[in-house]
């Protein structure tokens, strides 16, 4: 048998090298194996978020989570009974808001009845009030029946409000005093000055004075006057909040109303004794001229 050179089989070194190369290799496999695997399933992981758009980790989360969720059964009768109590907490909440309110209006009126014990006077709920005539005009749910009559005057916790222009057996129209179409006869009570009031429609009226230098001040109360020729003398109005001295023709002052106008749900009607049965057949017996 030839022996060759050494270029025809590998040399003892060339071996020796393999070997001290798959030694190293497995050396560094058992240092980095385990990060190599949690990298490649960091990559597996992110692949499958990606392809589900994070299904499985909701998946996971949920069967993680499940020891410590409720019954459905449980939620959905939690849910009907909070759906159901909430809605009835707030109506009776609303209810009892409205009955306290109700009380204390009650009782306001009951206080100025009360203080008026010489007048017989009838207990009145409003009954409409219409947008476009808030100012002018109110319906009251007592009429011919409860002894209503036209010309009766109404008024509320505060003073006068207006006056019954129409009845009916069991209703009656009111004009207020802030219809602008309105006029009464009142005085300044301090200084006895006198003018009449028109309505103005809004919680305020004007008062031009019959004087040309009324001795008229910022506070002052105003009344209604005895020479008024539809209501009687003293009920009270409003008072003062402003005076224009140098108005043409007259002088005027502007009066906030005593009575709260623009709220009123109850009052009190009373018989005008001043006018008698032939003024309440007057064709426009909503309307009192000043006396010249």
């Amino acid at each position: 048998m030839e022996v060759g050179d050494g270029n025809s089989f590998p040399s003892s070194s060339f071996f020796y090298r393999l070997i001290l190369m798959g030694m190293e290799t497995r050396s560094w496999w058992n240092r980095s194996r385990n990060q190599i695997i949690l990298l490649g399933l960091a990559i597996l992981a992110a692949w499958l978020v990606r392809q589900t758009q994070g299904a499985a980790l909701y998946e996971m989360y949920y069967w993680l989570t499940r020891p410590f969720h409720l019954a459905t059964a449980t939620v959905t009768e939690q849910d009907k009974i909070v759906r159901q109590i909430d809605p009835r907490i707030n109506q009776l909440e609303a209810q009892l808001q409205e009955v306290q309110i109700q009380n204390q209006k009650f009782q306001e009126l009951l206080n100025y009845v009360n203080s008026k014990k010489q007048d017989k006077g009838v207990v009145a709920p409003v009954i409409g009030r219409s947008a476009d005539s808030w100012w002018k005009q109110i319906i009251i749910g007592r009429g011919s029946q409860d002894g209503i009559q036209n010309q009766d005057l109404v008024v509320a916790p505060g003073g006068l409000i207006g006056r019954v222009i129409n009845v009916t057996p069991n209703t009656s129209k009111v004009m207020l005093l802030s219809d602008p179409m309105s006029r009464i006869g009142i005085t300044i009570s301090r200084s006895r000055n006198m003018g009449f009031l028109k309505g103005k429609a809004i919680e305020q009226g004007v008062m031009e004075f019959f004087e040309s230098d009324p001795n008229v001040k910022v506070g002052d109360v105003v009344v209604t006057s005895a020479y008024s020729q539809i209501v009687p003398p003293g009920i009270p109005i409003g008072k003062v909040i402003s005076v224009d001295m140098n108005k043409a023709p007259a002088p005027e002052a502007i009066l906030e109303f005593f009575a709260p106008i623009s709220s009123l749900e109850w009052v009190i009607v009373y018989r005008n004794q001043k006018l008698n049965s032939e003024s309440n057949k007057t064709s426009n017996p909503s309307i009192e001229l000043p006396k010249n």
